[in-house]
């Protein structure tokens, strides 16, 4: 009786939790860190995805009141037409890079920043949870300015649909990109309006989304085509329209090598935790 005691205390219980096994990807918690960002947006819908655009119909109300159909952009093409794709993509980058760098400055402001770093993610599953969730929003905001477009009768029908949405995927991968980044090195929401007023709104609004880049004088036309910004505003009015200023596969190009090099940044940047473990 005593043997058969000693051998069922030997037995391993069946309460015994074992460590979870985590393989090359936590897909628990890059799925769970996706799902929080975009609940961040989600939730307040009115304010991340219609008043962009909102803000769309307005700078196109006012271009068609203010000039309508006196400009001659490039041949048949009215203003509006011309104008449309380019305040899409403005709209669309504006929105990937707020997501991103909106979600760190909020954590390091309120102070639980520590969630974020604290969970057993690597940097490149933090990565792609945090971009993936910005471009997932710069895509909404797009979709919905484009559905609505026909309100204000503008009817555009894609020249290239796939080109359309690597340009859009190519443009908010590195806004979101840039915007992590600029989370990670900004202590508040001041820092961050420095770098969206003094760095990010120039190259948009030189980049041609209200002209054809030959209109600017020079330096600054020659300058404007070392803007990655001008490659995506003028890819995505290609692939929507026909019309580019420059070679469609030389934006992609040029977007795709700065994707790769600002993504290796971004890594390392959380790798190391600068500013975000200190």
């Amino acid at each position: 009786m005593s043997r058969n005691n000693s051998k069922s205390s030997s037995a391993p219980s069946a309460s015994v939790i074992r460590p979870i096994h985590i393989g090359l990807i936590n897909w628990v918690g890059l799925t769970t860190l996706y799902k929080r960002e975009v609940m961040r947006f989600v939730k307040i819908l009115g304010q991340t995805v219609a008043a962009p655009v909102i803000t769309t119909w307005l700078f196109l109300t006012i271009f068609a009141v203010a000039i309508g159909d006196r400009v001659d952009v490039m041949g048949d093409m009215s203003l509006l037409t011309f104008l449309a794709p380019g305040l899409i993509m403005m709209t669309v980058l504006q929105n990937a890079f707020a997501n991103t760098s909106s979600s760190l400055v909020i954590g390091k402001v309120q102070g639980n920043i520590v969630d974020l770093i604290m969970p057993p993610m690597s940097a490149y599953e933090l990565f792609l949870g945090m971009v993936a969730a910005g471009i997932t929003r710069g895509l909404m905001v797009a979709i919905a300015a484009i559905l609505t477009l026909p309100l204000l009768g503008i009817n555009i029908i894609p020249a290239n649909i796939f080109a359309a949405l690597a340009f859009l995927l190519l443009g908010g991968g590195i806004m979101a990109v840039i915007g992590l980044i600029a989370g990670i090195w900004a202590d508040k929401f001041d820092s961050l309006a420095t770098i969206t007023n003094f760095v990010i709104q120039p190259l948009v609004f030189l980049s041609g989304t209200f002209y054809t880049i030959d209109r600017l004088p020079e330096p600054i036309a020659f300058i404007a085509y070392f803007n990655p910004i001008f490659y995506m505003i003028d890819g995505f009015r290609y692939a929507m329209t026909g019309f580019s200023s420059a070679s469609p596969l030389w934006g992609g190009l040029i977007l795709s090598l700065t994707m790769l090099f600002l993504s290796g940044l971004g890594m390392y940047l959380l790798k190391t935790g600068y500013k975000l473990k200190s």
